[in-house]
């Protein structure tokens, strides 16, 4: 379970609390060891920012828990340091990534280079985003519980891939899905047999989408939606999407921003797919408990859509992966789940 510490944070803090940056080597160590499965045997590496506050107490969190790691300063390296450091680890090394922003080494991130080279990695990009109580949440989310999210992801995933079919109730609102899911995918910090090892943190999240989007009908009440500047927007009432055949066909209390939001993708593409079927399983994040970054809240414990074309895990044969630009993370109010008539979400916990 998250462990929260009382902490009277107010507009004049700058400097996460100590026994928060505590809290944070409690929880790398938990997912170095258990997640990862980094030993000693192991060379390390650590390449940080200190742009923000977040970035500077996962740093002094990790210095505790690597004290044999090489710890790189990005802004004050000349990129070809990196990479010679880079050129000298073997598979199972591990880099880990502490970026305020997001650090670029050439055309691509680094990440995807360092998983072609058989590295563990561990990354926390856009830290400047969460400032005050938000880096207390996002350390929060950091808390690696292997039985929460082995086995409620587990049982959700082999739950989804059998069901004929789901609804969504997001209060008087029920989104339906007609027909079968994709097979599902885990991020609950469990690599066992996969070809990466680590991915961005926090984890937490079980993802599908229907096999036929046309099976998606109905109506959806959403409470945050990603705008175009790639954060958390938080309209003053929910929206409403109404789903035909697969596509958010029309918008009840929409705002501005969000209308924005959606001219983008029928600019590009022509139409408005809803995607991505997601189980967000972090339980540090509430629709009470947000972060600004939308690629941390994604793992908000409750359901989150995707609007647009663009998936790159499930190919559809009546969407052309070339002209798909779009993938924006929308948060459904989550009042109930039920796949094939069995609840398998209520009163804001998975009950699997």
């Amino acid at each position: 379970m998250t462990q929260s510490v009382a902490v009277d944070w107010t507009d004049e803090d700058e400097t996460i609390p100590a026994q928060y940056i505590d809290i944070a080597e409690r929880y790398v160590r938990e997912i170095l060891a258990v997640s990862i499965g980094h030993t000693s045997a192991h060379a390390a590496a650590v390449v940080f920012d200190s742009q923000c506050e977040l970035a500077v107490a996962l740093t002094e969190a990790y210095r505790r828990c690597l004290p044999e790691a090489q710890f790189i300063d990005f802004d004050t390296v000349e990129p070809a340091h990196i990479l010679d450091v880079f050129a000298a680890f073997g598979p199972g090394d591990l880099v880990v990534l502490i970026q305020s922003t997001n650090f670029r080494l050439g055309p691509y991130r680094i990440r995807v280079e360092l998983f072609k080279r058989a590295f563990k990695v561990v990354e926390h990009p856009h830290l400047a985003r969460m400032e005050g109580e938000q880096a207390l949440y996002y350390i929060d989310s950091l808390a690696y519980d292997p039985a929460y999210f082995r086995g409620v992801g587990n049982a959700l995933k082999t739950r989804i891939d059998a069901a004929s079919g789901g609804v969504l109730d997001s209060g008087g609102e029920q989104l339906v899905f007609a027909g079968a899911f994709e097979p599902a995918k885990l991020n609950i910090g469990d690599y066992s047999g996969m070809t990466n090892v680590g991915g961005q943190f926090p984890i937490g999240e079980v993802f599908t989408e229907a096999r036929d989007l046309e099976t998606v009908n109905g109506r959806v009440r959403i409470f945050v939606f990603g705008d175009i500047s790639f954060s958390v927007n938080r309209p003053e009432q929910p929206i409403t999407l109404v789903v035909n055949r697969g596509k958010v066909t029309d918008v009840i209390d929409s705002t501005p921003a969000f209308d924005e939001v959606l001219a983008r993708i029928r600019a590009d593409e022509g139409e408005v797919w809803l995607r991505e079927l997601g189980f967000g399983m972090n339980r540090a994040f509430t629709q009470e408990r947000l972060v600004t970054d939308i690629g941390s809240f994604e793992r908000m414990c409750g359901i989150h859509l995707s609007l647009g074309a663009k998936h790159g895990v499930y190919a559809k044969s009546n969407i052309r992966r070339a002209t798909a630009k779009y993938h924006v993370d929308v948060f459904a109010v989550t009042h109930t789940v039920a796949l094939d008539g069995e609840i398998v979400y209520r009163d804001g916990a998975w009950q699997v």
